[in-house]
């Protein structure tokens, strides 16, 4: 068999897992913070002893994540809360680690935990923040939870911690298969004063809706281009033991 057989396979190989990102980005293009996957390939020439450099292999090459800003959702609700610019809101994830998140979409849990839509704690600079009963939440600019008794008559707000608020650079972060990014040595982000959020709002996110549908067609037409080759291959077998079935 022809070994245009294992090259066009691992292209087609490959286009398989991109069409898999791309319809994984498409399916969350409506999803609070959601930062949109980038994977991509390249060819590699097969290089041999006794071979000329004619063939070549794909090989993936997953850049990372597109971390540009999500469009702005006004919902004028006081748990909402989205990211301004560069920053991240450090969560405690399932396995009680620290994790980071664009989601600004907070509940209170029926023990008046801070937690994400999600379930997920929100952590504070000294841990994740509890809300007494009867009050009301506000969440300033800078993170910082407060709070005014509903009981009595109007009076000073009561500060119960600050949103833990951190923005390590973009090239030390890897996403989890829970969606939360983490820094890649393992070791957790330190607070940043500079991260600053915008209540009542939610950031959306990035990903283009458009953008994935003509990107899963181009690939779907890829796909199929490798498929021909295939086919190419298996005829040219099928010819030459006919040929050789002659002599």
């Amino acid at each position: 068999m022809d070994r245009l057989i294992y090259t066009a396979g691992s292209g087609a190989k490959h286009i398989l897992d991109k069409q898999a990102t791309t319809a994984n980005n498409l399916a969350n293009a409506t999803s609070t913070g959601f930062r949109a996957q980038l994977d991509s390939f390249r060819a590699v020439p097969v290089v041999a002893d006794g071979m000329m450099p004619t063939r070549a292999f794909v090989v993936d090459s997953t850049v990372g994540s597109d971390f540009t800003q999500g469009p702005m959702q006004h919902t004028g609700r006081t748990l909402d809360v989205a990211v301004e610019n560069g920053g991240w809101i450090a969560v405690q994830s399932a396995d009680g680690s620290e994790a980071y998140t664009r989601n600004g979409a907070f509940k209170l849990n029926e023990n008046g935990m801070l937690q994400t839509q999600s379930g997920l704690m929100v952590q504070g600079d000294t841990g994740p923040l509890a809300i007494p009963p009867g009050v009301t939440v506000s969440i300033a600019s800078d993170g910082t939870v407060g709070t005014i008794s509903t009981d009595v008559p109007p009076g000073p707000s009561t500060v119960l911690g600050r949103i833990k608020l951190v923005n390590p650079p973009e090239q030390q972060l890897v996403r989890g298969d829970d969606g939360l990014f983490r820094l890649k040595d393992g070791t957790l982000a330190q607070a940043d004063q500079a991260v600053k959020l915008t209540t009542g709002a939610l950031e959306g996110s990035n990903v283009s809706p458009v953008d994935s549908m003509v990107s899963m067609i181009a690939l779907a037409r890829q796909f199929e281009t490798q498929m021909s080759l295939l086919k190419n291959a298996e005829n040219n077998a099928a010819k030459a033991t006919q040929i050789l079935a002659l002599n």
